[in-house]
């Protein structure tokens, strides 16, 4: 069994009903959510937009390799109406991006695991370490509590809603 760290986003619509029904999409289709951590409002990064963000961290259970999971978070993506229009960051009624997959380390066209920018994100790294800020990070070697102190961004980041 895999153990697999994703990251849900919504800026459009009914936020917390899109990261909702993500949640219990990936049970259906993909494996079993064992955790989650508590949703949190956040800024746009990357990109200008008036629309706040809810984020949300759920490690996973799968049986899945890293691709044909990306393949079938895509597909939950679609179902939940989201639509690929560029390579730009853009409004989006649910994002799911994962950040670590196991503890491997893989560079491929579609897919970097772990994600090559979660370290310097605020809205991924607090709800992160809310749920496992013990966690090694593969690539540096280091803690996510203490790799968030590395962090730059001090873009907004406030719960709204505790698990």
């Amino acid at each position: 069994m895999n153990k697999v760290i994703l990251l849900l986003g919504s800026n459009l619509g009914d936020r917390k009903y899109f990261l909702n029904n993500a949640i219990e999409l990936i049970d259906i289709n993909v494996g079993s959510t064992l955790q989650v951590s508590s949703v949190y409002e956040t800024e746009p990064i990357g990109f200008t937009s008036d629309n706040l963000f809810l984020n949300q961290v759920i490690i996973i259970e799968t049986n899945y390799e890293p691709l044909t999971l990306l393949r079938k978070l895509q597909t939950i993506e679609e179902k939940l109406g989201r639509k690929r229009n560029s390579e730009t960051y853009q409004d989006r009624n649910i994002d799911i991006d994962i950040l670590f997959f196991n503890k491997i380390k893989m560079e491929s066209k579609e897919l970097t695991i772990p994600h090559p920018q979660l370290h310097l994100r605020e809205f991924t790294m607090i709800p992160l370490i809310e749920i496992t800020g013990e966690y090694i990070h593969p690539v540096f070697g280091e803690r996510l509590d203490k790799l968030a102190h590395k962090s730059l961004d001090n873009s907004l980041v406030k719960v709204v809603e505790n698990v």
